[in-house]
C-alpha cells in the first residue's frame, strides 16, 4: 500500500475508533457542522499514483518444450563451474543443474559434450533500438538534447524493434538489455529493461516487472552540451547545482501530493498538484522504486555523487563507463554500487586517460559489483570477449581468478543492477531459463554461441536458420533488391 494512503487510511480508522469511544462531547446530528465531502477521484492520466505503468509489459515467451542440455562445463554464474553438467529446462524455467544428472522421460536431449553452458548474457548498457542501424539522422533518437534535465522521457518511446542489432546480440548470447537514453544531459530520462526477442512492440520486448530505472550524466558531457550554447551548466559545479537543485524540486512535488493525500484522506477540501512528467521520475527514485543508472568516468566525480545520494536520500545502483573505479572499489562496495565499465576503451577522451585494463577485476577482488557492458552496437555481440580481456588482465596483475567467477561480470552481475537477479542471471532451479550452449570456452576468443534460449524457448540457432531471426526491416530491402 502506498504509504501516505496507508498513513491516511490509519488517521481515519483512528478517528472512527475514538469517536465510538464516547459521544458524550458531540452535538446532536442535526446540530453538527457540515463536513466536506470526500475528493472525488482524479480524471485518468492526472494522478502519477494511478499511472506507474502506463504502457504496461506485453511480452510472451517463445515456445519451448523440455529440454536436457547434457555432457557440457556449465558455469552457472554463482561461481561455480560444473563439469560433465547437465541442464533440464521445463515449462519455461531452469528445472535443475547438476553433473550426470539422469534425464526425465519427455525431455528432448541435447549432446553438449566438449561444449560450455552459461546464463544467458545480460548487457546493462545498451542504445540499440534508439540509436538503430542504419545510422542516419532520422533514427537517432537517444538524446533529448533541449535541457539539461529531460526525467520526463522514456527511452522505450524511442526503440525501433526493427533494428538488426537485436538480432546480432542474440547471436552473441545476449538474452537481455538494458536501453538507455544518451548522456548529453544531467538527467536524460528512463531505461527500459528489454527481452531479446524478435518483436513487432517495444511492449512485446519489456521484461515484465523490471524496474524502471533513470540514466544520469557527470563530466564532460552535460557541460560540454550546454556549455558551448551559453548556458547551464558549462562547468563541474554547474553539473553538481543542477542535480541538487532538481532533487529538491523533485522533494517538494512530493511533498505537495503527501499534503493533498492527507487532506483528501480526511474528507477535506483540496486541490491536487498538477502533475508533471518530470517530476514524477524524480520522486520515483526519491521513493526507491526507479533505479539510478548514472554515467560517470572519474573516481572523485563518483565520490561526489554518492554524497550527493546521501544528501538526498536515495542511492545509485550502478555507475557506468567508471574507468576509474579501481580507485574507489572500497567505497563502492561498502555503498553497494555496480561498477559497470568496459576493458580497452583507453584514450577516448580525457575522462578516460585513466582506465587500466584489471579495472573489472580489481574492483571485483574489492567485493564490489563489477561489470562489462557494451554501449556499442558491435561490443554488445562480444560480451564474452571484453570479458576475456578483463579476465586475462587481472590475472596478469596476479589476481586469482576463475572462469566461474568472471562469468558474472556478464551474466549475475548486470542482473543484480537491473534489479532482475531473482529472476535470471545465473542457472539455478526456479529462475527464467536463459541459456546460453557455446561451442568452447567462453572466454576463448574462437567461442560462438551455437544455441540460446530465452524463457526456454529457442531464440537463436547457428546451424538453423529457422532460428536466425531477421528483422522486418532487413527483409524489406532485400525484397527490392
Amino acid at each position: 500500500m502506498n504509504k501516505v494512503i496507508g498513513t491516511a487510511v490509519a488517521a481515519l480508522a483512528s478517528a472512527s475508533l475514538a469517536a465510538c469511544a464516547t459521544t458524550a462531547s458531540k452535538p446532536p446530528a442535526d446540530k453538527r457542522p457540515a463536513t466536506s465531502q470526500p475528493a472525488a477521484a482524479l480524471p485518468k492520466g492526472l494522478d502519477p499514483a494511478a499511472a506507474k505503468d502506463p504502457f504496461p509489459s506485453t511480452y510472451r515467451a517463445l515456445p519451448g518444450q523440455a529440454v536436457a542440455l547434457v555432457g557440457a562445463t556449465v558455469l552457472t554464474g554463482t561461481g561455480t563451474q560444473v563439469d560433465n553438467g547437465t541442464v533440464l529446462i521445463r515449462d519455461g524455467r531452469i528445472a535443475a543443474v547438476g553433473a550426470g544428472l539422469a534425464v526425465p522421460a519427455g525431455y528432448e536431449t541435447v549432446d553438449a559434450r566438449g561444449k560450455w553452458i552459461t546464463p544467458g548474457l545480460i548487457d546493462t548498457h545498451s542504445h540499440l533500438g534508439v540509436y538503430p542501424a542504419p545510422e542516419v539522422q532520422a533514427h537517432s533518437d537517444g538524446n533529448e538534447a533541449i535541457d539539461p534535465n529531460t526525467a520526463q522521457v522514456w527511452a522505450e518511446h524511442s526503440v525501433w524493434p526493427q533494428d538488426p542489432g537485436f538480432n546480432l546480440a542474440r547471436a552473441g548470447g545476449v538474452t537481455t538489455l538494458l536501453v538507455l537514453p544518451g548522456s548529453a544531459n544531467l538527467f536524460g530520462g528512463r531505461g527500459v529493461t528489454l527481452r531479446n526477442i524478435p518483436a513487432r512492440t517495444v511492449q512485446d520486448m519489456k521484461f515484465p516487472g523490471a524496474p524502471y530505472t533513470l540514466k544520469m550524466a557527470c563530466g564532460e558531457n552535460p557541460k560540454r552540451v550546454y556549455g558551448g550554447k551559453q548556458r547551464t551548466p558549462s562547468t563541474r559545479m554547474g553539473n553538481v547545482a543542477g542535480y541538487r537543485a532538481a532533487w529538491i524540486n523533485a522533494a517538494d512535488y512530493m511533498r505537495k501530493w503527501d499534503d493533498y493525500r492527507a487532506k483528501a484522506g480526511r474528507g477535506e477540501k483540496a486541490d491536487p498538484p498538477k502533475r508533471d512528467l518530470q517530476l514524477d521520475t524524480l520522486a520515483g527514485v526519491l521513493k526507491g522504486e526507479i533505479l539510478v543508472q548514472n554515467h560517470c568516468y572519474r573516481a572523485d566525480e563518483m565520490a561526489q555523487m554518492i554524497d550527493i545520494s546521501k544528501e538526498f536520500g536515495y542511492r545509485i545502483t550502478a555507475f557506468h563507463h567508471t574507468v576509474e573505479a579501481y580507485k574507489i572499489a572500497d567505497l563502492l562496495a561498502k555503498n553497494d554500487i555496480c561498477a559497470a565499465t568496459w576493458t580497452n576503451w583507453w584514450g577516448a577522451k580525457l575522462e578516460v586517460f585513466d582506465s587500466v585494463e584489471a579495472n573489472v577485476p580489481l574492483v571485483d577482488a574489492a567485493g564490489a559489483c563489477a561489470i562489462i557492458k557494451s554501449d556499442d552496437p558491435d561490443l554488445i555481440q562480444r560480451l564474452n570477449q571484453e570479458a576475456a580481456e578483463a579476465l586475462a588482465a587481472g590475472r596478469a596483475a596476479g589476481l586469482q581468478i576463475t572462469e566461474a567467477q568472471a562469468i558474472r561480470w556478464i551474466t549475475a552481475n548486470p542482473a543484480k543492477a537491473l534489479g532482475i537477479l531473482t529472476e535470471t542471471g545465473t542457472l539455478e532451479a526456479g529462475k527464467r531459463a536463459d541459456v546460453t550452449l557455446w561451442d568452447g570456452n567462453p572466454f576463448s576468443v574462437y567461442a560462438r554461441a551455437q544455441r540460446v534460449w530465452i524463457d526456454g524457448g529457442l531464440a537463436y540457432d547457428r546451424n538453423d536458420p529457422r532460428f536466425q531471426a531477421r528483422s522486418d526491416f532487413e527483409l524489406g530491402l532485400e525484397g527490392r533488391r
